[in-house]
């Protein structure tokens, strides 16, 4: 499913935010602070007796502000940044959520204790504007940036500095109004009559609103057109992002769409008890996505070039193949010339002989005119061996090349697949391979080092059985290989690449099977595809053959299911 690019999370998306973190995490006080993406922070608050993950996003894509339920991992190191807002923010109290005008800009409000014991205040901006998002934090009594997730310098911004210890400056402000704060609405009456179209009313409206974007301008043109009551079709629009429905929308060309409200002409709408829990929902899968692809960029450029290498081997191993199926012609002209060597005389270059292979067709033959009769007729049989025996190498090279493309190619489906946490894994793997240089060892005398292999994603079946995934190669082997009990039950999309999945069971219902082999099919490269055959059988049938590859096994006595992968039943089944 792919999510809209309208941009949903507009000044009046802003708004209704604003209220719920505001009634949520008011007067509660710092406990933790880390930044597990390059641009984006978690501060985690302890409020109303609970902890609070806030995450303050300035990616440019997927720029937003909510609370979040989806686990995160921390890089080894701290970034400046994390530290800096540590040593301000750590234990601090939030006294307020504040918006400017009607903006996408929210200021969180602090009061907290410097190194000499002091009060100060402080105010966190976050900007969400696209590839200008930021974040800032700025000492409230001197109006000074302390620092930035995003440094910019008056070579790219002459207006307004954004580097510690320059002045802050707020945004431009628009020459638009404030929506909640509007009073008079003559000037929508003239937009009205003068627009009667929705999609022309809409986009002048957007001209002379704060904060709307393309879908809420839509939504409130199409309000605007309900009646004559301009006043009362505008008042009433905006006081629905006073008391939010938070919406999950499809829209056209199979997209997804978020709102604070049911918006009109939105079909299959789901909705969440908390704007928050509408943005989990919203972006948890596509943001990881790319996070994966910034994190995983190193992987992805080696394992598109090791599969671009091997293909281009593979097709050259399969033309000298190909020449090979010469052979006998070479072993035929070289018996032919054998038979009448007392036709041929030293300096011909051609010469025609009956084959008598063919029923004594005349059969035209090569020369070298440097060679003895004898020497040319040895020559053929000389091709003749030299591709027989190309043969057996070549099949054993076409094979060995065969596998790496498999290998790398499942490897992709497990990048492809991966949470940021994982690809730790395939970076380890590669480095170990010798197709990834250790980064952080280069230059450094090597020390030996044992790689911290992650978990493997655990599922709970509807009957209370435990199912775990490995989600690449060594988490796989050690699943399979070190981890499961031998009476227990192994899953794998037959001749596909994907994932390990173990039922932790000696005697699995039909349903848990049903329910791994789903697991299988939908953590594979075949998990937008329909009925896959999922392969499953005991443990104690799974053999690593000497020399191969992590996660490689092969096994026997099995029996095969077909699955059509369903996204929903991998969420229900998630412990």
């Amino acid at each position: 499913m792919k999510v809209s690019d309208k941009m949903s999370f507009d000044g009046s998306f802003t708004h209704s935010m604003r209220n719920e973190l505001a009634s949520i995490l008011k007067t509660g006080r710092v406990s933790k602070i880390n930044q597990p993406y390059p641009n984006e922070l978690i501060l985690t608050i302890r409020a109303q007796s609970k902890n609070q993950q806030l995450l303050l996003s300035a990616n440019p894509t997927y720029a937003r502000v909510q609370l979040t339920k989806i686990p995160y991992s921390n890089p080894s190191v701290p970034s400046n940044f994390t530290m800096i807002m540590r040593k301000h923010l750590s234990g601090a109290i939030l006294t307020d959520v504040q918006q400017l005008d009607n903006d996408r800009v929210l200021k969180f409000l602090f009061t907290s204790r410097n190194e000499l014991g002091d009060q100060t205040e402080l105010c966190l901006n976050v900007e969400i504007m696209a590839r200008h998002s930021n974040i800032i934090l700025v000492d409230q009594k001197t109006s000074k940036v302390i620092d930035a997730i995003k440094h910019v310098g008056s070579d790219v911004n002459r207006y307004r500095i954004l580097l510690p210890g320059a002045t802050y400056i707020n945004p431009p402000k628009q020459d638009v109004q404030n929506p909640f704060t509007k009073t008079s609405f003559t000037d929508i009456d003239q937009l009205i009559e003068e627009f009667p179209n929705v999609q022309v009313l809409a986009d002048n409206v957007r001209k002379m609103i704060q904060g709307l974007g393309k879908d809420t301008s839509l939504a409130l043109a199409s309000y605007l057109h309900k009646s004559d009551q301009t006043e009362t079709n505008f008042k009433n629009f905006f006081s629905q992002f006073d008391e939010p429905k938070p919406t999950l929308s499809n829209i056209a060309n199979n997209k997804l769409n978020f709102t604070a409200f049911p918006y009109p002409d939105t079909a299959k709408n789901t909705f969440y008890s908390t704007l928050s829990e509408l943005l989990d929902a919203y972006y948890a899968e596509k943001a990881q996505r790319d996070r994966v692809r910034e994190q995983g960029a190193v992987l992805i450029q080696v394992v598109k070039k090791q599969l671009k290498k091997n293909r281009t081997k593979l097709k050259r191993l399969t033309r000298d193949m190909a020449e090979t199926e010469n052979a006998d012609a070479f072993k035929i002209k070289g018996e032919i010339l054998t038979t009448y060597l007392n036709k041929i005389q030293r300096g011909m270059q051609t010469i025609e002989l009956p084959n008598y292979y063919d029923n004594n067709a005349m059969i035209s033959i090569s020369l070298s005119n440097q060679l003895s009769p004898s020497e040319n007729a040895q020559r053929y049989f000389k091709k003749y061996q030299k591709l027989k025996n190309a043969v057996k190498y070549l099949n054993e090279q076409m094979k060995l090349t065969q596998q790496e493309i498999d290998y790398f190619e499942n490897i992709q489906s497990q990048i492809e697949l991966a949470k940021p946490e994982d690809l730790i894994d395939i970076r380890y793997e590669l480095e170990q391979g010798h197709y990834l240089r250790d980064h952080e060892q280069h230059g450094k005398k090597k020390k030996a080092k044992r790689q911290k292999i992650n978990k493997p994603e655990e599922f709970v079946s509807t009957d209370g059985t435990e199912i775990l995934v490995g989600k690449n190669n060594l988490q796989n082997e050690r699943l399979t290989m070190h981890t499961a009990d031998k009476r227990e039950t192994w899953l794998h999309t037959k001749n596909i690449p994907g994932s390990h999945v173990i039922v932790r069971s000696f005697n699995p219902s039909e349903q848990t099977l049903t329910e791994a082999a789903n697991l299988a099919a939908y953590f594979s490269k075949a998990r937008n595809s329909a009925k896959v055959p999922v392969d499953y059988t005991k443990v104690k049938h799974i053999r690593k053959p000497n020399g191969a590859k992590p996660g490689f096994v092969i096994y026997d006595s099995q029996q095969t299911l077909f699955i059509d992968p369903s996204e929903d039943i991998v969420n229900k089944l998630r412990k």
